[in-house]
């Protein structure tokens, strides 16, 4: 079964496996980056490179689609995923 996901930065869909994956747990009011299969919310995903991570950022893709408030320290640790 195919679980492919779109790229909030370039559009290109892709088997969500290969992705950086943002999801904000409701619960706990937090934005977790690549959680368990075990967290549930509302979540994003990024191809791992900084093209994509800047253009989500720079255009506030990420707390629109994630409808809250985007935690400046995960901003930083975005970059560091890059393959």
């Amino acid at each position: 079964m195919l679980h492919n996901r779109k790229c909030i930065g370039c559009g290109t869909v892709k088997d969500r496996e290969t992705m950086i994956k943002i999801t904000y747990d409701k619960q706990n009011n937090k934005v977790i980056v690549n959680p368990s299969k075990r967290v549930f919310g509302r979540s994003i995903y990024l191809c791992y490179n900084k093209e994509c991570i800047s253009l989500a950022l720079r255009k506030n893709r990420m707390e629109k689609m994630l409808k809250c408030k985007f935690p400046d320290n995960l901003k930083g640790q975005l970059i560091e995923y890059e393959q």
